[in-house]
């Protein structure tokens, strides 16, 4: 009785924490930034922008559209593409039962990478091409990392599927530049959407914003039949869950989130494999909380990275994905490490 009621009393605690952290990250990525603005006049702005408040802030209009046109999307774009990725991880994890797995290893962000470039230089002037094409490479990539890791079977441990997706990743990598070579004037375009940018303003929020809304909905209505498909497939079955379309469903919708992400703001790395084993450390490793956690846990943590990007060498800009990848590749070694111990 104790156990259970310990997680119970925690898990408001850990939702109020991630919300704080979440809260701050985005304050500060509006306070601080290339442009010297005073914080004091940038609360008082955010302030002025709220319903029957009138305050002076004393900022210029160029400084307000600098705000409002520049940071404040940015903050938003980087809040919805780092939640969706972390929960799209924890989604992938809850399916194969392999904490390694990982959006961007697991080739859905390559599939969709590929997808995105084809629509970019083959059909740039076709309206909404790009996240369908990011989808359904997202699915793609998927697909052909797990038929080819289910070929090996379990002799390869929990590694297999992440070593299978690696595979693919490569491949889907090596036919995007080659896709690259038939527009030539296209290629530092596609190059920067490649090292990851979330400052697309605010036609990229509202372009991500109602994939997000549907494929978070999905995979948080499901933590309670992930949960249940950890205990094995027979065990689900026999309370009433279809684990295979639990499966199709949490996969698809970890799909969408992971094109989403991936069409707006470019490959974003390790995102999907840090914040969701961060969150199984410290609130649990149960999908009614990694889920949700997971999502305001990557909203912060990619609003402080993108920070870190355009403050670290100002007034020039490091790629958001340089960032993620410099804290993330350590990490998914010690994950690998822990992993592999534990196998053992």
């Amino acid at each position: 009785m104790v156990r259970q009621a310990g997680p119970a009393r925690a898990r408001p605690l850990w939702v109020v924490c991630a919300l704080g952290l979440l809260a701050g990250s985005m304050i500060a990525g509006l306070l601080d930034g290339a442009a010297d603005i005073s914080p004091w006049q940038v609360v008082l702005q955010m302030a002025d922008w709220l319903p029957f408040v009138h305050v002076d802030s004393g900022l210029a209009p160029v400084e307000q559209g600098l705000l409002f046109e520049l940071r404040l999307p940015r903050v938003l774009v980087a809040a919805v593409v780092g939640g969706l990725l972390a929960m799209a991880g924890a989604g992938y994890q809850g399916v194969f039962r392999n904490p390694l797995a990982d959006p961007y290893l697991l080739g859905a962000a390559a599939g969709a990478g590929l997808a995105t470039t084809a629509a970019i230089v083959l059909l740039p002037s076709v309206s909404g091409s790009i996240p369908v094409a990011a989808f359904i490479g997202a699915v793609g990539g998927v697909f052909l990392a797990y038929t080819l890791g289910s070929t090996a079977g379990r002799a390869g441990g929990t590694a297999t599927l992440v070593l299978a997706g690696v595979a693919v990743t490569s491949f889907l990598t090596a036919i995007q530049t080659f896709i690259q070579q038939f527009k030539v004037e296209e290629l530092q375009r596609v190059y920067s959407w490649i090292l990851g940018d979330v400052g697309g303003g605010w036609d990229q929020f509202w372009l991500v914003l109602p994939y997000a809304a549907v494929s978070s909905v999905l995979l948080l209505l499901h933590g309670r039949m992930l949960d249940v498909l950890s205990v094995g497939d027979e065990e689900a079955g026999s309370l009433g869950v279809r684990a295979a379309r639990v499966r199709l469903t949490v996969l698809l919708a970890a799909s969408l989130a992971t094109a989403a992400a991936v069409a707006v703001s470019g490959l974003i790395g390790f995102v999907g494999i840090v914040i969701p084993h961060v969150v199984r450390r410290l609130a649990g490793g149960s999908y009614r909380v990694v889920l949700p956690l997971s999502m305001i846990g990557g909203a912060a943590f990619l609003v402080l990275g993108d920070l870190v990007a355009r403050t670290v060498i100002a007034p020039a800009e490091l790629p958001i994905g340089v960032v993620t990848m410099f804290v993330g590749a350590p990490f998914f070694v010690a994950v690998l490490r822990v992993t592999r111990r534990a196998a053992t």
